[in-house]
């Protein structure tokens, strides 16, 4: 863990309810987490200037496929059946563990790069204990906040049903025993017959975590968060991702489970999942969460999935006559409810709001939900570590960049 040091000078949104931004304050932390936040904090630690900034909690990705950025951008017309034919069908199990490592390494830095500093990687590609391995280990090795969420590869669910396998109880036990560290562990519960469903719950109750799954529309006329009640596997904090297409009653089922909701509004209107369903969601008091899904098809940062999910919110609301998400609002939801506060983990996002495209900042929730971009990222903390400084992540990530373009032309050369 880190030691101390003070942010000085910068507009502090810190995102607890009730509060706006402050014109200047200082973010004392120590020891990896924020010890104060307030103007003229009195303290020996390091400084960092924060003037001409604005400090942000760090945003919050919930459901991303890390591994394809080995394949980033290289699927911009896919539907959500092309997107299981061939990314997951067919180029997902081409690849190694080697590739499957620097796919999530060169995600995390771009997330990092981008000021999200926790991911929840939907990691639906595991298919041997190595490939697991070496999925876990780029994580570790990025420094990211991360929640390695371990789910069956698309061949797999298709051969052997959505039964997870035993191998993460080694997962568990070797890799990812400790709840409290960087990287911890989730799994993934996708939609299987009763046995599955059973299953894959105890099997979450055995380990102690958390579980994600995708829900889009009905299934066969199937109201699918009242099947999980029925069958007694609804469990609570459970992340369900997309969600397009539920009525009112399964979101309302989802808030009283103590259950989320997680959007990726960009891929939902490109792939054809359906309209976000991001109003409806906070009609239901569903929390809700952004996330990009997969960068074969958008971009992986949170400016994205903000003005994609204002846009879809506004656009509900104003043909209904009832306005009511606002910028804040959707902050909100790209910080996953994260806050600025003493005792919260020093995750911490310093934008740069003094340049000739965002000055003067009139509302800072606008400017960073609708004015930013990821050039606007100046400074990154994860735990109190600094990842990223004026401008330029602090890893070396030249020589993941050489192979990935080696395993674009790999690729490319196979078809």
């Amino acid at each position: 863990m880190t030691g101390s040091l003070i942010i000085r000078g910068a507009r502090v949104l810190t995102m607890a309810p009730g509060r706006d931004a402050t014109e200047r304050a200082d973010v004392l932390v120590e020891t990896g987490r924020i010890a104060a936040v307030g103007p003229g904090l009195v303290t020996t630690a390091p400084e960092i200037d924060g003037s001409g900034c604005l400090a942000v909690p760090g945003f919050v990705d919930t459901h991303r496929h890390m591994w394809q950025a080995a394949l980033r951008g290289s699927a911009p017309q896919h539907t959500l059946a092309e997107y299981f034919t061939t990314v997951l069908g067919r180029v997902g199990p081409a690849l190694t563990p080697a590739d499957l490592y620097l796919g999530n390494l060169l995600s995390a830095y771009a997330a990092l790069d981008a000021g999200v500093t926790t991911v929840q990687d939907i990691s639906n590609i595991q298919d041997s204990p190595a490939a697991t391995d070496a999925l876990v280990q780029a994580l570790k090795d990025s420094g990211i906040r991360a929640v390695f969420a371990y789910g069956n590869s698309f061949p797999r669910a298709k051969s052997h049903g959505a039964a997870l396998g035993d191998d993460v109880r080694r997962v568990r036990a070797e890799l990812l025993p400790d709840d409290d560290a960087l990287v911890t562990l989730a799994l993934v519960t996708e939609p299987g017959d009763e046995d599955a469903e059973r299953h894959n719950a105890r099997l979450a109750d055995d380990l102690g975590v958390r579980t994600a799954r995708h829900v889009v529309h009905r299934r066969h006329g199937e109201a699918p968060i009242s099947r999980l009640r029925a069958l007694g596997v609804l469990r609570p904090g459970t992340t369900f991702i997309h969600g397009t297409g539920l009525d009112d009653g399964e979101l309302r089922l989802i808030a009283d489970s103590g259950g989320s909701l997680s959007i990726a509004p960009a891929v939902e209107l490109v792939m054809g999942h359906g309209y976000p369903p991001f109003t409806a969601a906070a009609r239901a008091g569903v929390p809700v969460s952004l996330s990009t899904d997969v960068e074969v098809t958008v971009a992986a940062d949170m400016f994205t999935q903000m003005r994609a999910a204002y846009q879809v919110a506004r656009y509900d609301e104003l043909a209904a006559g009832k306005p009511v998400t606002s910028v804040r609002d959707v902050l909100h939801a790209a910080t996953a409810g994260g806050t600025l506060a003493p005792g919260r983990p020093a995750d911490v996002v310093l934008l740069r709001a003094d340049g000739i495209g965002v000055a003067p900042v009139f509302d800072p929730d606008s400017t960073v939900t609708l004015q930013m971009d990821r050039a606007h990222v100046d400074t990154v903390l994860v735990a109190g570590r600094v990842v990223k400084r004026h401008g330029r992540l602090l890893a070396d990530v030249g020589p993941h960049l050489a192979a990935a373009d080696r395993l674009r032309q790999r690729l490319v050369s196979v078809g």
